[in-house]
Formats: C-alpha cells, sequence, structure tokens
C-alpha cells in the first residue's frame, strides 16, 4: 500500500455544528472538501497503531463514494482496522453501540439525520469518540481550526472496497509486516441482539399477537432493515405494520422527519377516526430520532421522556431504578417532575446529545431525552429511535393500557406541561439574526413586564456549566421565564444546511385535569402571540406561519 500526500487549500466553512458538519452534496463534492474534513479529525487525534475505525451511515446519497475514501484515508494515517455496517448502512444509534462492543477508537457517522436526502439534498459527516458519542466541543473547536490553515491531505491507493459483502479484506500496511483489514459487519443482527436484551421480548410478542394494531414508518431511511428484522424476525408483528422499510437514497423523495407535517402518511393512518390504529411510531433518516401516536393521539417527545423515567421499572434494563435524568434545555420540565417524585437527579444541558454523554460516562443519569424527537438511555451515546419505540411497547405491554390512558393518568399525577415548538425553517440567515438580537435588545426592559395573563420573571441567554468536566458553553439560547414556570425559548438551530430555522418554543404547566384535554394550540393560543410581539418575527422576516408546528 502506498500513502499519497495530496496538497489541498482550506475551507472556511467546516465548522461543525451540534451533529458534526451538514452541508449540500454539491459542497461535499468540491474538490477535497470530504478529505480536508476527515484529515483535519485525524491530524487532531493521536491514533494509536492499533486503531480500529467504524464507518457508515443512513444510506443517503453520497454515502458509499464517501465511505471509499474515509477507508483509504483511514488506512494513510495509520488505523490497523476499519469496521464497516453492510452496504455502509449503519443508523446512528447502531454505531454508537458497535463502537462500545468493539471497544473501537472511535466512528465516521456519515449522516444528515433527518434531512432530506438525493443528489440535490444534504450530506453530513460527524465524529464519534471511544465511549460511541458525538466528539465533545474541545475536539470539534480544534478540528475546524485545523481545517482553517489545512495544507495537505494523505490517502493511500487502495482499490476500491466491496462493502456488501460481509467479511474480512485484508491489504499489505503502510510498512513492511503491518496489514490494514477492512471488516464488513452484520450491524443489524448486533443492535437487535441489544435491543433483546434490553426489553421484554416475550410481553411484546404477546401484545402483538393479540388484535393489538401498530404501523411503524422507517420513511424510505436506514431503520428499516432493523424494524424488519426486530419486529417481524424476533416479535412476530405482521410485515404489513411496517411501511417505507427499504433505505433509499433520497429517501423515497420525502423528508425523512418523524412528525406531524412530514410524516403524514401515518399520521393520516393513525387520526383516521374510529379506524385508527392503536400505535404508530416513525423514525428518521438516520434511525435516531422517533415520534409516537396512540389512536388519534400525538405524544410530544418531552412528554414521551417523562412517561418513559415514570415507568422505567417496568422494563427489564431499568427494573433496578434509574440514576438519574437529563434533557436538553428547551424540552419542557415534565421530566423534572418525574426526577423530584423518584428522587433522583436531573440535569438540563444545551441541545446536542454530546452533552449528555459526560453525565452517563459519570453515571449520573440512566435516561435522557430532547424535545426533537430524541430520546435514548446509557445502552450508547446517541439518540436512539427504536429503542424508544420498543420501550413503549414494552410499557404498554405490562400496563394493559392505550397510549392515550397511560398520557392522561400521567397528566392526572404530575400535571401537563403542555407544550409546542413552531419551527420557521429557511429563513434568510440575516432576517433570522436581526430577530434574535431585537429579543437580546429587551433583556433589561422585559423583567417585571405584563402580557396578558404572564409576567416576566426574568430572560437570559441560556449557559451551561458541565458538572462532570467543568467546561462551559454560552448563548445555548433565549429563555424567557414566566412567573408561574411558564417559559418562551427562541433558539436558531444547527443542523439545516440553508438559511437559518428559528425554533420557538412554548411550555405552560397546567395542574387543572379538567384542562388536560385541550389541544395544545388552543392551550397555548395567548403564549404564541406573546411570543411573536416580544419578537417581532412577523415584522422582520415576513413569515405568517411556522414551517412545522409541533
Amino acid at each position: 500500500m502506498k500513502i499519497i500526500v495530496t496538497p489541498t487549500q482550506p475551507y472556511s466553512d467546516q465548522k461543525p455544528g451540534t451533529s458534526g458538519l451538514r452541508k449540500k452534496v454539491k459542497i461535499f463534492q468540491q474538490a477535497h472538501y470530504l478529505e480536508n474534513f476527515v484529515q483535519s479529525f485525524f491530524d487532531t487525534l493521536v491514533v494509536p497503531n492499533d486503531a480500529v475505525l467504524v464507518v457508515g451511515g443512513d444510506g443517503r446519497y453520497h454515502n458509499r463514494q464517501a465511505i471509499q475514501t474515509i477507508i483509504s484515508m483511514a488506512a494513510a494515517n495509520g488505523f490497523a482496522r476499519v469496521l464497516i455496517g453492510q452496504g455502509g448502512i449503519l443508523s446512528t444509534p447502531a454505531a454508537s453501540h458497535v463502537i462500545r462492543k468493539y471497544k473501537t477508537f472511535g466512528g465516521m457517522v456519515l449522516s444528515a439525520s433527518h434531512n432530506q436526502g438525493g443528489i440535490h439534498g444534504d450530506f453530513g459527516i460527524k465524529y464519534n469518540i471511544g465511549n460511541g458519542g458525538p466528539a465533545p466541543e474541545k475536539i470539534t473547536d480544534e478540528v475546524f481550526a485545523k481545517s482553517k490553515v489545512i495544507a495537505e491531505y494523505k490517502i493511500s491507493d487502495l482499490p476500491q472496497v466491496d462493502i456488501d459483502t460481509i467479511g474480512e479484506t485484508q491489504f499489505a500496511g503502510i510498512t513492511v509486516g503491518q496489514t490494514f483489514t477492512v471488516q464488513v459487519i452484520d450491524a443489524v443482527q448486533d443492535y437487535a441482539d441489544l435491543m433483546q436484551s434490553l426489553f421484554d421480548f416475550k410481553a411484546i410478542k404477546q401484545l402483538l399477537a393479540t388484535d393489538f394494531a401498530m404501523k411503524f414508518d422507517a420513511m424510505h431511511a436506514v431503520t428499516g432493515p432493523y424494524a424488519k428484522e426486530i419486529f417481524v424476525n424476533r416479535l412476530g408483528a405482521s410485515c404489513d405494520s411496517l411501511m417505507n422499510c427499504e433505505p433509499s437514497e433520497d429517501f423515497g423523495g420525502g423528508h425523512p422527519d418523524p412528525n406531524l407535517t412530514y410524516a403524514e402518511d401515518l399520521v393520516k393512518i393513525m387520526f383516521a377516526g374510529k379506524s385508527a390504529l392503536d400505535f404508530g411510531a416513525a423514525s428518521d433518516g438516520d434511525g435516531d430520532r422517533n415520534m409516537i401516536l396512540g389512536k388519534n393521539f400525538f405524544v410530544t417527545p418531552s412528554d414521551s421522556l417523562a412517561v418513559l423515567a415514570a415507568n422505567a421499572t417496568l422494563v427489564p434494563a431499568y427494573a433496578g431504578g434509574i440514576a438519574g435524568v437529563a434533557r436538553s434545555m428547551p424540552t419542557s420540565g415534565a421530566v423534572d417532575r418525574v426526577a423530584a417524585k423518584l428522587n433522583v437527579p436531573s440535569f438540563e444541558t444545551p441541545t446536542g446529545w454530546k452533552f449528555f454523554g459526560n453525565l452517563m460516562d459519570a453515571g449520573k443519569v440512566t435516561l435522557c431525552g430532547e424535545e426533537s424527537f430524541g430520546t435514548s438511555s446509557s445502552h450508547v451515546r446517541e439518540k436512539d429511535g427504536l429503542w424508544a419505540v420498543l420501550f413503549w411497547l414494552n410499557v404498554i405491554a405490562v400496563k394493559k393500557m392505550s397510549v392515550e390512558a397511560i398520557l392522561k393518568a400521567h397528566w392526572l399525577e404530575y400535571g401537563r406541561n403542555v407544550y409546542s415548538r413552531h419551527d420557521y425553517e429557511s429563513i434568510p440567515t440575516e432576517a433570522a439574526n436581526s430577530v434574535i438580537a431585537h429579543i437580546k435588545s429587551q433583556f433589561t426592559s422585559l423583567p417585571n413586564q405584563v402580557f396578558g395573563n404572564y409576567r416576566v420573571q426574568l430572560c437570559d441567554d441560556f449557559s451551561y456549566h458541565d458538572p462532570i468536566d467543568g467546561s462551559v458553553s454560552n448563548n445555548q439560547g433565549i429563555r424567557i421565564l414566566f412567573t408561574d414556570g411558564s417559559r418562551i425559548v427562541f433558539r436558531l438551530s444547527g443542523t439545516g444546511t440553508e438559511g437559518a430555522t428559528l425554533r420557538i418554543y412554548l411550555e405552560a404547566y397546567e395542574p387543572d385535569s379538567s384542562k388536560h384535554h385541550l389541544d395544545a394550540q388552543v392551550a397555548l393560543a395567548e403564549m404564541i402571540q406573546i411570543a411573536l410581539q416580544i419578537s417581532q418575527l412577523v415584522e422582520k422576516t415576513g413569515r405568517t406561519t411556522p414551517t412545522v408546528i409541533t
């Protein structure tokens, strides 16, 4: 094997966001663009002689080509072995599990998550460290600094590698006597085995053998093969309980984001009146997000996290109780109420799964979640869509209650944190920044102001002090907190590739059970108008309605 040192010039736009680097495919197809970013990681990391790298992605357009490039670069940069998901397919939670199970040095996860795919769509790449979680900001900041001054990258002259056949292929290494191995693994079996070790598959199988009707939507994305193995082969579900389970490079032309807007086909099935099914769920492009639906009933991700925490001991893996819970700052405080009753700690972190890793590694938390349809536990260091679906099915099987009944019983015990998120996608960046600047300009004048039934207590730009490593993350989202515990949060998302996405999070605590039936948009109507008044969003962007409401 020969190493080729290739001269290059830096790009200025390779700053990783909350989940790696995401750009349009055409950006990644620029000369040396992918190579520069990968080499910036390899130059930042100290790679030991026997290092093993996991590589795989969600199967979107450009996935297979990028994998070949990364294999060749890994060989040139001193890795001894690369583990590849068969066909280059590897869900994000499965990648985390493979890194942890095989104790590898880390992994390159190729995904733009819930963003659209195809030749005109998005592509993404992030690095996961040895604990299975996304690289922390300390590493990604160093990588960005490297990317701005990079002058060359190293790649080998390896031939095209077969990534579709399970097994090993060996090549002569960099030096005499060394070998470089590419191993294609069945990551679907690895992940399914993990799920079977966590949940009561016997109870779920018995539930699915009754007249309980469910539908899982893989949205033409990565979880399709995993869903077939788990639901059909291991739990005995009928094949027609699954939909859109063939992975596609452009996700069937759809938008693989499991919410009420983009999972429209599933929503129609689940909100079909008397003919609606008992349970519905969907996952996203790379398999780390989930949406849970009951018969004519939507479960917000914030409520889902709270319900799972409250019922964790019904699941074999958590029968002994949980160590604690964590949520991202924009996520509702519903899970905090559960933690208080269980007498376990709860943590509020910035958005981005990497912030949960330290807490889980230190044994401080077991369950964690984000309002952006991500929930998981310490079994991996990523969000895990299918894990959340199986958790819900396990709880339903034990409690023998419907999704709606479980939620209403939970609200009766804890009260309801009425919650909604309004996304304004693809706003011109300058206009989005002006909205944020306008809100910040009112920080000194807003406290004690009264808006209808609400009085402002304080407002700030959220900062997080990591209790494990002492690191500080500033400017994580604007919070407007009201005296009754209600909140409005404004945040620019870091997961899009075009313009800016401005998210408005609205939350009001409702202890009165006679009002628990109200639709969230009705219950939050006054707060929605307050958010628009404070932000002047309509005036500054021209946008009168959100792109997505969840």
